[in-house]
């Protein structure tokens, strides 16, 4: 495994680290605790020492199975990412979307980052990962009705506490990090990236740049689209929010497995893959840190640790990129 330091702090993550989304179920039509639970420990096994989660996936489930997954591990040799800001028990805050929580049960979701909130959302969630300090505390989407300063006060706090070690932001634009950054320090971006994906390569990734500061892609493998395993005629499980994606629609997904038969057979050179490539190829991206990628079990968890033995030449890389550039999606 690659280890890489986020920003100019002293946190290190491997390169692919667990994403702890799919595992809680909610959006992903269910999940097997106990698979989930192998899942993580095999990814550690193969130097994935570091896990992505949050309160909201599945309303405290994922939260609780890394917890369980990792209580034998010693802490100082796995890193924990968790979230904040997104709230299924309130209604204070701006109204993101409504859907069906993990018990079935039709819920309002918030985005809400008060500073009382904040305070809240770290004990529950350091109850439920069973740890005492958090690695990197992140604010999951941009709350336009807390001021950032009153938002960012408080993890501020936090870290005085010793209960947060690092800040950080997902999803949030250059703008509102400058105004985060007049409080404290932040040390990554947690933004969606794919190969497919690439908007942020205008201004995110220019900015974290030239200021320092990391890229923590999401959805990498663009919710499993990217693995060449998704036909136009895919049925999802009841609840899995795929099938609602623009990038999931017929004509989308036979024009992603078109680009992808291009690069397949060097994939097949290399006896890995098509997922494998397109990870390495996330990570040899400029200004890209962090892959952040899903496992369900064992078997996936697995080919995704072992990604990080891909290697490509410039050559092979311009020769993806040529293809890729080649692609229109709807």
């Amino acid at each position: 495994m690659e280890y890489r330091i986020l920003g100019e702090s002293n946190l290190k993550l491997s390169a692919i680290t667990y994403g702890a989304w799919a595992i809680g179920g909610w959006m992903w039509g269910g999940a097997e605790r106990k698979d989930a639970i192998e899942a993580i420990q095999s990814s550690y096994n193969l130097g994935v020492t570091s896990i992505d989660t949050a309160p909201v996936y599945g309303q405290g489930v994922s939260e609780e199975i890394v917890g369980e997954a990792i209580k034998n591990i010693p802490r100082d040799k796995i890193q924990i990412l968790t979230k904040y800001g997104m709230r299924w028990d309130t209604n204070k805050g701006e109204y993101f979307f409504s859907t069906k929580d993990s018990s079935g049960k039709e819920t309002k979701f918030h985005k809400y980052s008060g500073k009382e909130s904040v305070m809240l959302e770290c004990e529950s969630s350091l109850k439920r990962l069973g740890t005492d300090y958090i690695d990197l505390y992140q604010i999951h989407w941009h709350d336009s009705t807390t001021p950032i300063e009153e938002t960012m006060e408080a993890v501020s706090r936090l870290i005085e506490q010793g209960k947060v070690r690092h800040a950080g932001v997902c999803n949030y634009n250059t703008e509102w990090m400058q105004t985060a950054e007049k409080v404290l320090k932040l040390v990554s971006n947690q933004v969606p990236f794919s190969m497919v994906n690439r908007g942020i390569e205008n201004d995110v990734v220019p900015y974290c740049i030239k200021n320092k500061k990391s890229i923590l892609a999401y959805s990498p493998l663009q919710k499993g689209l990217l693995t060449g395993k998704i036909n136009s005629v895919y049925k999802f499980n009841e609840g899995d929010h795929r099938a609602e994606d623009k990038y999931f629609s017929a004509e989308n997904v036979n024009k992603i497995n078109e680009f992808l038969e291009t690069i397949k057979p060097l994939a097949t050179s290399k006896n890995v893959t098509i997922a494998q490539l397109v990870i390495r190829w996330t990570i040899e991206r400029p200004g890209i840190t962090i892959a952040l990628v899903g496992a369900r079990n064992r078997q996936q968890a697995e080919q995704n640790a072992k990604a990080i033995d891909v290697r490509l030449s410039p050559a092979e890389i311009d020769f993806i990129n040529k293809n890729l550039y080649e692609l229109s999606l709807d």
